[in-house]
């Protein structure tokens, strides 16, 4: 999928080369910040921004070490707190004052870390099947398929090798749809053979998590940052990532918050899906600043 933007670059407070993209009116009255997960790029989000209402301002990133941004010589700073940090640099070059936030997964994490240190910019966050808990099984799953980060021959063999490590998640995708999310998740070489778009450092991250007794409690102190602004809890009904418990307990634990199960997908719903596009469609329109 190919839809029509414009491209962003910039730099981090510590001089890394930073891209964004963004889609839709530069004037409009509401920009969304879409943040992927550990191991994707900005293309992640363009079926869920061609689905939805073109007023809306949408800027989609490439974290670091990811897709068009420069990848980092010290893998220490491949963390969230760091890439957080880039996002203020972002909203600073663009002199963008308040935005609401996507995060999938890892940009989830990064949302919740936003809500702590610059909240007064945020009108409202969706967090994409990801919360203060995350699954031992799902964090194991991750880290296995992550560590195959060799070249493939070309995109049919790309295309397999994602519906393979995919098949549970999206049980009812074909060949179009494993090609289609080959083609956002890998990028072709000079000798025509397609490599993952993402430096392999980032996912010595993955080893780091430590769903135990202390990270919740610490998490959990995470989300209470969230409560200054409104809440959309996005989960795939199969995930193995964001549990139904943790889900339902974010959303009691949230005075303005609401929740969506998108059935038969599971760790992360790709955000185009009809009862998706729905939810996130009135949140956005909720959320955004009138005229």
């Amino acid at each position: 999928m190919s839809i029509e933007g414009e491209d962003i670059r910039w730099k981090s407070a510590d001089g890394l080369d930073l891209y964004a993209r963004s889609y839709g009116p530069s004037d409009a009255r509401l920009t969304v910040l879409c943040m992927h997960g550990l191991t994707r790029n900005h293309k992640d989000f363009e079926p869920m921004i061609a689905a939805l209402p073109g007023h809306f301002r949408f800027i989609a990133v490439d974290v670091r070490g990811r897709g068009l941004s420069a990848r980092d010589a010290d893998a220490k700073n491949y963390s969230p707190f760091t890439y957080a940090a880039d996002m203020a640099a972002l909203l600073d070059y663009l002199n963008i004052y308040r935005v609401a936030l996507i995060g999938t997964s890892m940009g989830g994490l990064m949302s919740m870390i936003m809500m702590k240190t610059m909240p007064q910019r945020i009108r409202g966050v969706v967090l994409n099947d990801v919360g203060p808990v995350f699954e031992a099984s799902g964090l194991k799953r991750i880290a296995a398929y992550t560590s195959d980060t060799e070249p493939k021959a070309n995109w049919d063999e790309a295309a397999a090798a994602v519906g393979k490590i995919q098949a549970d998640t999206f049980p009812d995708f074909g060949p179009d749809n494993w090609m289609a999310l080959a083609r956002r998740t890998f990028r072709e070489l000079e000798d025509g053979r397609v490599a993952l778009d993402y430096d392999p450092a980032i996912t010595r991250t993955i080893s780091k998590v430590r769903p135990g007794l202390l990270t919740r409690i610490a998490m959990w102190r995470l989300f209470r940052k969230m409560t200054g602004a409104p809440l959309l809890v996005v989960r795939g009904e199969r995930s193995d990532i964001l549990s139904e418990k943790t889900a339902a307990e974010m959303i009691k634990r949230h005075p303005d918050a609401e929740r969506v199960t998108v059935p038969r997908v599971g760790h992360a719903p790709i955000l185009d899906e009809p009862e998706a596009i729905r939810v996130i469609g009135q949140f956005l329109s909720k959320v955004e600043p009138r005229a």
